[in-house]
């Protein structure tokens, strides 16, 4: 019984964070787009960690990029989805910039149309829960660690 409960302060600190602007972070309405859509310049002043973006990616509870999206390199993780385009070898397809726009905003980087949510946006769509209305849904770190994993699926 401990064993199940020992992770839980780990997951609501996760959980309390996403949505959080911090000290070096660039906040959502500060952020810079070349030509209205891309984001050259990372989000803070820390490096992508390739591992954690991978678990951001999985998990349900944040980024849940599975529920839309196909990544034949995660084959453990059931019940990919088919709604948004396969992410394998994603990146070789596009640059950082192009990514983090994607992720940042899809409505903004590509498709006003998309049902993917803005990750790093307070204004994230109509399909996200209510608790992220005027919050970003990952914080900016989550969003540099995500891109950090999507660059080694070339």
């Amino acid at each position: 019984m401990f064993k199940r409960h020992a992770m839980l302060p780990v997951i609501v600190l996760a959980l309390c964070t996403a949505g959080a602007v911090s000290a070096g972070d660039i906040a959502p309405a500060d952020i810079e787009y070349k030509d209205g859509r891309w984001i050259e310049q990372p989000l803070t002043d820390v490096a992508g960690d390739p591992a954690a973006g991978r678990k951001v990616f999985v998990n349900r509870k944040l980024g849940n990029c599975l529920a839309c999206h196909v990544n034949s390199e995660i084959p453990e993780q059931p019940f990919h989805g088919e709604i948004g385009p396969s992410l394998d070898g994603v990146g070789g397809r596009y640059d950082m910039p192009m990514l983090r726009g994607m992720v940042v905003n899809m409505k903004n980087a590509l498709n006003p149309e998309s049902l993917m949510p803005g990750f790093y946006s307070l204004d994230n769509g109509s399909r996200t829960l209510e608790k992220f209305a005027g919050k970003t849904i990952l914080s900016a770190q989550q969003v540099e660690d995500v891109l950090a994993y999507l660059q080694t699926l070339k």
